[in-house]
């Protein structure tokens, strides 16, 4: 059978997602953009908290704009029984996937258990996001971003010798709500081959765990860990950001004793430099990391960046220039690439990019919802009559 360009290979999918800040409203957008009905339930009034940790996106948040995109808003108090019970219906009557990153044990005290849901309906799947894991000592242990970059060993091994330095993007939020994603996609196809859902968890902790994979085995048995270096590679040099005379940055890659080679010839004018006993293996570079860098900032100091990249580049080594995020705004590989969209916002429309993996103008990135916006109509899905609306929204409960 022949599918129209304009599928989208969730399409007829509903995800209902209890979520708030960043890593369930991460992982459930990808659901979104390809295809699949994502119902964010939110608080009545404030709506998801992630809302409200700044004001930079035209008066809205950043995180949120980023994170929230091709969603419908319904507002629900979960503490009232009304708003439970209708909560609860809509999962078991439309939701093919429940995504929830509330405090552990909490849906269970809600009467949204996995366990309870799956019993009643054994196709839906269950996706649990937490800190720490949904048991274990460290289970009800308050956990954000920072907090499990330093229980996860992120932080041990970023920053400069003398002072660890966090990661700039939430990434440990960003594991936890790609793991997710993927776990759930698996689900669907799974349950297309048995019919039956399953209940997924994933922990913020044990998601950057894995990204730091790497530095466990480099320092395990006791060995010494991978050093900081800043902005350079711990163990590859040079491989870091060199400073260039017109007040620019570039960062470069030396990987092998070629390209070595290379540097010191087509770069550096200097092609007796990469015999020179000092820099002759990359064990010795790293070592002596300072005096080289002295070297290479000293060849660079009488060029312009673009003289710089130009040389690189024509020297087959790895290159980047440290942009700031102003110019990754107008990044010319953005923008040949058409990966630039527009969403509607409750400020007005703003630009976005296409997700990675999705075809220029392929995914389906639909508005960034006020809070509420969808209550009506999804309630009235439910059967809720305009009476009973009106009455639930006297009582606070949506």
């Amino acid at each position: 059978m022949m599918l129209s360009s304009s599928f989208k290979p969730l399409e007829g999918i509903t995800v209902v997602s209890l979520e708030q800040a960043i890593a369930a409203p991460y992982a459930t957008r990808q659901l979104a953009e390809l295809g699949a009905r994502v119902i964010k339930v939110e608080r009545p009034g404030e709506g998801d908290f992630g809302r409200h940790y700044d004001t930079r996106a035209r008066g809205l948040c950043s995180h949120f704009v980023w994170a929230n995109r091709s969603k419908q808003s319904l507002t629900l108090d979960l503490k009232h029984p009304r708003a439970q019970a209708l909560l609860k219906h809509l999962v078991l009557e439309q939701a093919d996937v429940l995504v929830q990153n509330l405090a552990p044990g909490a849906v269970e005290r809600l009467g949204l258990g996995p366990a309870e849901l799956r019993q009643a309906k054994p196709a839906l799947i269950t996706c649990g996001i937490s800190g720490y894991g949904e048991n274990g000592p460290y289970r009800d242990k308050k956990a954000y971003d920072l907090l499990i970059q330093a229980e996860a060993g992120l932080l041990a091994i970023t920053g400069t010798a003398e002072q660890p330095a966090k990661a700039g993007a939430s990434v440990a939020d960003i594991a936890a709500g790609m793991f997710a994603y993927t776990q759930v996609l698996a689900s669907l196809l799974q349950r297309g081959r048995t019919g039956e859902g399953r209940h997924i968890e994933v922990s913020m902790f044990e998601a950057l765990t894995e990204w730091v994979g790497y530095g466990m085995y480099y320092a395990m048995d006791g060995q010494s860990p991978p050093p900081r270096a800043g902005a350079a590679h711990a163990a590859i040099y040079p491989y870091g950001p060199f400073e260039v005379g017109d007040g620019g940055t570039v960062m470069l890659g030396i990987q092998n004793e070629r390209e070595w080679q290379r540097f010191c010839a087509e770069v550096l004018g200097q092609p007796g430099l990469a015999s020179d006993a000092r820099f002759a293996s990359n064990s010795a570079r790293s070592a002596a990391r300072a005096e080289l860098r002295s070297l290479i900032v000293q060849a660079f100091a009488p060029l312009s960046t673009p003289q710089v990249v130009q040389r690189l580049d024509a020297a087959q080594i790895a290159n980047a220039r440290v942009n700031s995020l102003h110019q990754v705004w107008a990044h010319p590989q953005l923008q040949a690439r058409g990966r630039w969209r527009e969403v509607a916002t409750p400020a007005g429309p703003l630009p976005a990019w296409e997700p990675p993996g999705h075809a220029a103008g392929e995914a389906a990135m639909g508005p960034i919802p006020a809070v509420g916006e969808h209550t009506e109509l999804i309630l009235n899905q439910l059967g809720v009559s305009a009476a009973e609306l009106d009455r639930l929204r006297h009582e606070g409960a949506c």
